[in-house]
């Protein structure tokens, strides 16, 4: 298994540096309200999915800063980061959390209309 982007330890555990999502498509042109209904439907939903809401909050507060404070974020969660642009992620307990590409970045044809 190849590693993506940098690490470095951190006790007896791996802790992984975090990068931006590479570029996407949404499947049709998107505007950034209807980006922002899917983001809001995802958080709303995610925890019941399973996993810690605190994680899930974690998440989500990585997901919208910029990328050193989401490194400083995901670090002092405990969160173990599988794919370093936080798409899938574990807590300490080992409970799996996918996060879509929509609520990391934005789409490349997103558009300006309403």
């Amino acid at each position: 298994m190849g590693c993506v982007g940098s690490s470095r330890t951190k006790g007896d555990e791996t802790v992984r540096k975090i990068r931006k999502p590479k570029p996407w498509r949404h499947s049709e042109p998107i505007t950034r309200a209807q980006l922002l209904k899917m983001r809001e439907e995802f958080w709303d939903t995610a925890p019941h999915y399973g996993g810690k809401k605190e994680i899930w909050d974690a998440l989500r507060a990585a997901a919208e800063a910029e990328i050193g404070l989401a490194q400083t974020i995901v670090t002092s969660a405990g969160i173990i980061v599988q794919s370093a642009d936080l798409t899938v992620c574990y807590d300490e307990r080992g409970a799996k959390y996918d996060l879509p590409q929509y609520v990391l970045s934005e789409p490349t044809n997103l558009t300006g209309e309403n």
